[in-house]
């Protein structure tokens, strides 16, 4: 939940023990000598984890963790350090060696230290957040659920149960006068079972969450759901055939393979790789990159979604953004450091793992919009091809849009109908080629269940992706038969 707006003094003072005038004081010592911007990123964070395995609890564990990053920018140079140790002293020292590393010129900019927005987001507004959930509820929780798995099929013979929660509080100063905070909660729910049959087993894992309270998973019984989606994974891939290689139609189910849009596609089109010339999409803005068919939107302000926050790590609150509409390049994810470089808008994505960590353009929900097709249409319109409901692994050549992904969930398309499942496949291809093969989009536009979390230089963030059923013309298949 959004923190309610305070004087500067009441907001540190409550959450970290720092004044106002000791913020004036410590960014002061950043800009002291050559410099243009300092920010202080305080947070707090207390995560929490228990899993079940073979019938029992076998891990269960807690921890806390607070700090503050203090960063100087100076032209395009960045100073960062950090400390554990929230002190007076220890931020003066970490604000000094930022500001050694960073020193380029002399800062231009007033140091004040003023109030928040006015009018921040409120997207996640909890109660009670799951950390606060007694740990015999999540147990047994934890236990039903795989009471419940087991008796779905005699075929599972294991099943995995894991609950994460955590609780963050994120406080940003900066040089410009910008103080805000946010309270952003987070839990994931998952379960993966092992079916057996005639001396063959298959995984099947489903799950789902976002910032949420702990009702979220019971009240509609989601656990349910999630635990039926696993098993019936397992049980397909006991009878699913080695998938064919070739070039052929591919339709892309919706949901869940929006992943392949955020890897293939969403890289691209961070702000650092195009200040740097290293993207596939850099220079391109206002030119056709993909189908006119394709629309395709980044927006952190959904309520309750896993990769939404009020406000980013840089104290921007979050926006919709439109990256390609109609197949036109609009513009791209920024932080600061690369919209002031760039001369583009900030469009709240700058976002960063920890305290420990420099923010960097990421993004939050980023997905396809709808458009006119029926899904059964599309289905209907491909002669011989792959329909891939569910990915794995995959990655991406961010300088070349080059991808290789693996389906976890695919099936034949045989004269327009969904047929036999295949194991073993993978699409390869490159990501602006694949926008202009798209032919066709579904008016079935859906969201992942919440189970994102996108790696970039080391860095771990939560994030959303989505997808209509979309068609995509002559792409490369790899598989296991000709």
């Amino acid at each position: 939940m959004a923190e309610e707006i305070l004087p500067a003094e009441s907001f540190f003072n409550r959450n970290f023990g720092i004044g106002s005038g000791d913020l004036e004081k410590i960014l002061g010592t950043a800009l002291s000598k050559k410099a243009d911007y300092a920010d202080l990123y305080f947070e707090y964070r207390r995560n929490e984890g228990i899993s079940l395995e073979e019938g029992l609890v076998k891990n269960c564990s807690q921890s806390t963790a607070n700090g503050v990053g203090v960063r100087v920018l100076a032209e395009t140079k960045t100073g960062y350090a950090y400390t554990d140790d929230i002190t007076i002293e220890n931020l003066e020292l970490a604000a000094r060696t930022a500001q050694y590393i960073a020193q380029n010129q002399q800062s231009q900019l007033p140091v004040s230290v003023g109030q928040s927005p006015s009018e921040p987001h409120d997207l996640y507004p909890i109660k009670v957040p799951v950390n606060d959930i007694s740990l015999d509820q999540k147990v047994a929780l934890l236990y039903e659920i795989d009471k419940f798995t087991r008796s779905l099929d005699a075929r599972v013979k294991n099943v995995f149960v894991s609950l994460a929660s955590e609780y963050k509080v994120i406080l940003v100063a900066s040089s410009q006068g910008l103080v805000v905070g946010d309270i952003q909660p987070l839990t994931r729910l998952n379960v993966t079972c092992i079916a057996e049959e005639n001396g063959e087993r298959q995984v099947g894992s489903f799950g789902g969450g976002g910032r949420v309270e702990f009702g979220f998973f019971i009240d509609a019984k989601d656990y349910e759901r999630y635990a039926r989606e696993a098993v019936r994974q397992a049980i397909l891939n006991l009878s699913a055939l080695d998938a064919p290689a070739g070039t052929m139609d591919v339709v892309l189910g919706p949901g869940w393979p929006g992943i392949l849009l955020h890897e293939a596609i969403g890289h691209g089109l961070e702000g650092d790789f195009n200040r740097k010339q290293t993207s596939a999409f850099s220079g391109r803005i206002g030119q056709r990159v993909a189908s006119e068919l394709c629309t395709v939107v980044d927006d952190g302000t959904i309520p309750f979604r896993r990769g939404s926050i009020n406000v980013d790590d840089e104290g921007t609150p979050t926006h919709r953004t439109v990256l390609i509409e109609n197949g036109i390049l609009n513009g791209y994810l920024q932080d600061r450091l690369n919209a002031s470089l760039m001369r583009m808008p900030l469009t709240g994505n700058g976002r960063r793992e920890s305290y420990a960590h420099i923010p960097m353009p990421r993004m939050t929900n980023t997905f396809m919009l709808a458009g006119q097709s029926e899904p059964e249409d599309i289905l209907r319109s491909v002669k011989k091809g792959l329909y891939a409901v569910s990915f794995g692994g995959g990655q991406v050549d961010i300088t070349n849009g080059k991808f290789v992904f693996s389906a976890s969930e695919a099936y034949m398309i045989e004269d327009g109908k969904v047929t036999k499942p295949v194991k073993g496949a993978t699409l390869i291809g490159n990501g602006p080629d694949v926008l202009t093969r798209v032919s066709m989009v579904g008016s079935d536009l859906k969201l992942d269940e919440g189970i994102g979390t996108c790696g970039k230089d080391g860095q771990s963030v939560p994030v959303g992706v989505g997808l209509p059923t979309i068609k995509i013309d002559g792409l490369t298949v790899g598989g296991t038969r000709a």
